[in-house]
């Protein structure tokens, strides 16, 4: 089960990275991509929630059916009376909290009060809550964007956020054991492949089926022919509830990088295969209107805000009274 959600997941990080390089990401095709994989990690969110409630139903292999439903709702019901506590007071205070430090006209206070709430809450959903530390800090970060000072957090705690990711990925690499391509290269073939082709061709499927074109079918079966960092927080998370072996996790973690140094090279392929296929005379109007960027060329008299944080809201604000 672990095995086959962490095969799964796509990185949005990946498809971000290899969209803004090609100037997809305002494009039909490159928001239905982004959509997509925001909808699978909200799936993975939840199903960090469930894998422990799962693990213990397995571990009491012979409890009833009724007790073993009983855990599961209770744990549901934990992580339901969090969202509603963070929802409900976190909207209040966290905005609150973070107004007063900004008052003070400290940076470093401004970046340290950022820093305190997102592991105070991720810290207490762990002990209070049961709830795992990675949706601690996911509902911390839309507590904290119902801030008005939310995009000043993001610019302020940017270095960290690079120096955490590569310490992640530094770790990554830490438990990966280079030896299993030796020792098991068709299983990291089989892995892989299920991760190239199998879900390429699953959701080429699925989005031809909903009536888009082809260039947009290919580009969201391209752009889910990897997997990310989700993948290695449920091997590790399988690995610690007893859900996942050594074995498994080194599968995942060297078809996730397999995967991710293929993705590049897919996408070229890709340009390469529907510049040589297909041109702007006999495309369709639907293709054409698809790959031009959602931007309105229509509008007159009105005026553009670059950056919408604390005061180009306000100024937006103003411009609404005016009548603008």
């Amino acid at each position: 089960l672990v095995f086959g959600l962490c095969l799964s997941t796509a990185s949005t990080v990946v498809l971000l990275r290899a969209l803004e390089e090609r100037q997809l990401i305002d494009s039909q095709r490159g928001q239905i991509a982004i959509g997509w994989l925001i909808v699978e990690d909200l799936v993975m969110v939840l199903t960090l929630v469930l894998l422990p409630a799962i693990a213990g139903m397995m571990e009491q292999g012979n409890a009833s059916a009724g007790l073993l439903a009983w855990d599961l709702l209770w744990t549901i019901g934990k992580v339901a009376a969090f969202m509603v506590l963070m929802m409900v007071v976190g909207r209040r205070a966290v905005p609150w909290i973070l107004a007063r430090s900004a008052a003070t006209g400290s940076r470093e206070l401004f970046t340290l009060a950022v820093l305190a709430l997102a592991l105070g809450i991720a810290f207490g959903a762990v002990e209070f809550f049961d709830v795992s530390f990675a949706l601690g800090a996911f509902f911390a970060g839309m507590v904290l964007n119902e801030s008005e000072l939310s995009h000043r957090a993001a610019r302020d705690t940017l270095p960290l956020r690079d120096a955490f990711a590569v310490l992640f990925f530094v770790s990554v690499g830490m438990l990966f054991d280079p030896s299993i391509l030796v020792t098991q290269p068709l299983a990291v073939l089989g892995a892989l492949v299920i991760i190239v082709v199998g879900k390429s061709v699953a959701a080429w499927l699925l989005v031809s089926l909903l009536g888009h074109s082809r260039r947009t079918a290919l580009t969201i079966s391209v752009s889910l022919a990897q997997i990310g960092e989700f993948a290695f927080i449920l091997a590790g998370l399988g690995i610690s509830l007893g859900l996942l072996n050594d074995e498994g996790r080194n599968l995942v973690l060297a078809a996730a990088i397999l995967s991710i140094m293929l993705n590049p090279i897919l996408f070229t392929l890709l340009e390469r295969f529907l510049a040589k296929t297909e041109t702007m005379e006999e495309q369709t109007l639907e293709e054409a209107i698809e790959e031009e960027k959602q931007i309105p060329v229509d509008f007159c008299n009105h005026a553009v805000i670059v950056g919408y944080g604390r005061v180009g809201s306000l100024i937006g604000q103003k411009l609404l009274e005016a009548n603008v």
